[in-house]
């Protein structure tokens, strides 16, 4: 009798529907506000179906033990060093399933339907490129959401030797605040990487974050790049809650030199000339000593008028512009 092979029976496998949004969060040593973050996402409904993908820059506050501990359905990388967010946000952006992404500072909160309202927009205008939504301080107070592109005039209003020329002053302005208008929906040039929200595709087509800024100007890059293929898009009635720069001032040290030299980097692939960088990272160089004495005149005077909070905030800057003399002037000048 021949024998007869019986086939087993076939096992199906239901994978889990891609969601329709990534979120992706690069985190350094901000547990608390992270697990608001999460918390604000999480708790209250979105609209939409996603995930999370939150990226740990190897932060010694136990941070990415409180993800896995507290919000298991994220998914967790841990770097076993700091990345920089542009490479952190890469690494999420490299995992996520999600046909459009949304990538999120830490120090953010999230109200109800904010993620449908943004898939709402992408939907409606598929020409648009990137969207941002309005940002607003935990004080209530409105902050800039988008501003035009720098330029190196605008950038040398900041040199304390300069400064008091008003040579540059127009150009400064322009940049970071005359042009912003909290509640009108409008095309504009840069975003703030806070929160912003585009498709993989063009995620993707445009190149990615620019992995060689450590900290700093790299949205201003995302958003030159993502505008040559399409515009960028202030949706004024979405809005984010942030804390606002929480990272950088608890890490002015790594913070405030990479700021210096993603400028430097972003005016070099915008066409700036050899001899304009060079003029400008002399003019940074030399400048920094005297804003450092600068700033210490001012704390002790806040000091000594009663505002010692103010007074910590010049010594903050005293501290990053050390950091950069000290630890980071090669790279600059290399930039």
């Amino acid at each position: 009798m021949s024998e007869v092979l019986i086939a087993p029976s076939p096992v199906y496998v239901t994978r889990p529907a891609l969601p329709d949004v990534s979120v992706c969060i690069a985190n350094w040593n901000c547990s608390e506000l992270l697990r608001r973050c999460l918390e604000s996402l999480f708790d209250q409904p979105q609209g939409v179906t996603f995930e999370v993908v939150v990226v740990d820059n190897g932060s010694t506050d136990g941070a990415a033990e409180m993800v896995e501990a507290e919000f298991p359905q994220v998914v967790l990388i841990r770097n076993a060093e700091n990345h920089g967010f542009a490479r952190a946000s890469n690494q999420a952006a490299a995992v996520a399933r999600g046909r459009f992404l949304f990538f999120l500072n830490n120090d953010t909160l999230v109200p109800e339907n904010t993620l449908r309202q943004l898939l709402d927009m992408a939907a409606g205008n598929p020409n648009v490129g990137m969207f941002g939504p309005r940002l607003r301080g935990a004080d209530g107070v409105f902050q800039i959401s988008y501003r035009r592109r720098p330029t190196l005039g605008a950038l040398l209003h900041r040199i304390s030797l300069l400064r008091w020329t008003r040579l540059f002053r127009s150009a400064y302005y322009e940049y970071r605040r005359t042009s912003f208008d909290p509640n009108q929906v409008r095309s504009v040039e840069v975003l703030m990487g806070a929160a912003v929200f585009l498709s993989r595709e063009v995620f993707e087509t445009c190149g990615r974050w620019d992995e060689n800024y450590g900290f700093g100007v790299e949205d201003i890059d995302l958003s030159t790049q993502v505008n040559r293929r399409g515009p960028l898009l202030f949706v004024s009635h979405v809005e984010i809650i942030h804390y606002g720069r929480m990272s950088g001032r608890s890490n002015i040290h790594f913070a405030a030199p990479n700021v210096a030299i993603g400028y430097v980097h972003y005016f070099r692939k915008a066409g700036a000339s050899w001899l304009a960088l060079t003029a400008y990272k002399a003019l940074v160089t030399i400048d920094a000593p005297v804003q450092i004495a600068l700033k210490l005149v001012e704390a002790g005077w806040r000091y000594a008028t009663g505002r010692p909070a103010k007074a910590k905030k010049s010594l903050l800057t005293v501290r990053g512009l050390w950091a950069f003399l000290r630890h980071e002037l090669v790279r600059f000048w290399k930039a």
